[in-house]
């Protein structure tokens, strides 16, 4: 299972945003995370989240952190991931994590 790290691409699980992928910019404590879209790419904006909200995919991306957003746009136009980010998962779709 891919771990939760900075770079990494995540479904968010909850929410007006469920389904919609996201990038990790930094880690805050053992429960949350920074997370951005970008707005741009795929509608998520910049904020912390709950770990247990998010997925984490096989995919990521070479970030530093704390990158703004317009470092993480670059860094998805330039891997040829913007294709991939803006996909929107359908709720059936996504893997409930147990309990």
């Amino acid at each position: 299972m891919p771990s939760i790290e900075v770079g990494r691409i995540c479904v968010k699980l909850y929410g007006r945003e469920a389904g919609r992928k996201c990038v990790i910019v930094d880690l805050i404590d053992k429960n949350f995370v920074l997370v951005t879209g970008p707005t741009k790419v795929s509608g998520i904006k910049r904020r912390r989240t709950n770990v247990k909200h998010l997925e984490p995919t096989e995919e990521s991306v070479d970030v530093k952190k704390g990158a703004s957003d317009e470092d993480v746009t670059k860094v998805v136009e330039k891997t040829k991931k913007s294709a991939f980010m803006k996909e929107i998962i359908k709720p059936s779709q996504i893997p409930i994590p147990a309990a």
